[in-house]
C-alpha cells in the first residue's frame, strides 16, 4: 500500500504506528522527554510538508526514524550548554521522593539509572543501535535500512555495543 506523506488519512496512520517508536529512539539520544516530542513533532511537520510518496508503511517509517535520528543528533550538538547541564544534574540524584516498595524500587530506578548512564558513555555509532536494538524492536534488518550500513555491521556493532556496556555496568 503506497504512502502519501500529506494525505490526511495516511497521515494519520503513519503517526499512530511510528510515533511510539521515533520517541524512544529520540528519547535516548536526548534523555529530554520535552525535546523528544518537540523533535518528533518536527518530524511529523516536515513529513507532511514534504508530501512524499512512500512505497510501503516501513518506508515511510524508516525516513522518519532517520529524520527524527538527524534533528536529534543535531539537537544535542547546537544544544551542548544544555546537554552540560543535564549532566551535571545526572550526578546528584533526588534525594526527596518517596518510593513505594522499598529497596526493590530503589533497586530497579538506581539499575536503570546505571544502564542509562553506561548507554550515554557509548561512542554514537554504538549507542544508536543499541537503543535501536533494545528499544524499538527493531530487527537488524531494519536497523540497516534506517542508518543505510550493512546488516552484519548492525549485528558488529550491536555485539560490541553491549560488550562495552557489560564492562561498564561490571566497573560500577
Amino acid at each position: 500500500m503506497e504512502i502519501q506523506s500529506n494525505d490526511e488519512q495516511a497521515f494519520k496512520q503513519v503517526y499512530e504506528q511510528v510515533f511510539p517508536i521515533l520517541m524512544r529512539v529520540v528519547y535516548h539520544v536526548t534523555n529530554n522527554q520535552d525535546l523528544a516530542e518537540e523533535i518528533c513533532q518536527e518530524a511529523f511537520i516536515r513529513f507532511f510538508d514534504k508530501g512524499m510518496t512512500f512505497p510501503t508503511l516501513n518506508d515511510a517509517k524508516y525516513w522518519l526514524i532517520r529524520v527524527s535520528k538527524n534533528l536529534a543528533i543535531n539537537q544535542v550538538k547546537r544544544k551542548s550548554r544544555e546537554l552540560v547541564m543535564v549532566e551535571k544534574l545526572k550526578k546528584y540524584p533526588a534525594n526527596h521522593s518517596n518510593l513505594k516498595g522499598g529497596e526493590q524500587v530503589l533497586m530497579e530506578k538506581e539499575t536503570r539509572k546505571q544502564v542509562q548512564d553506561a548507554i550515554d558513555q557509548l561512542p554514537e555509532k554504538f549507542r544508536l543501535v543499541i537503543v535501536m536494538k533494545e528499544y524499538t524492536d527493531m530487527d537488524y534488518k531494519q536497523i540497516a535500512q534506517v542508518l543505510h550500513i550493512s546488516e552484519s555491521n548492525v549485528k558488529v556493532r550491536v555485539y560490541r555495543a553491549r560488550k562495552m556496556l557489560e564492562s561498564l555496568l561490571t566497573q560500577e
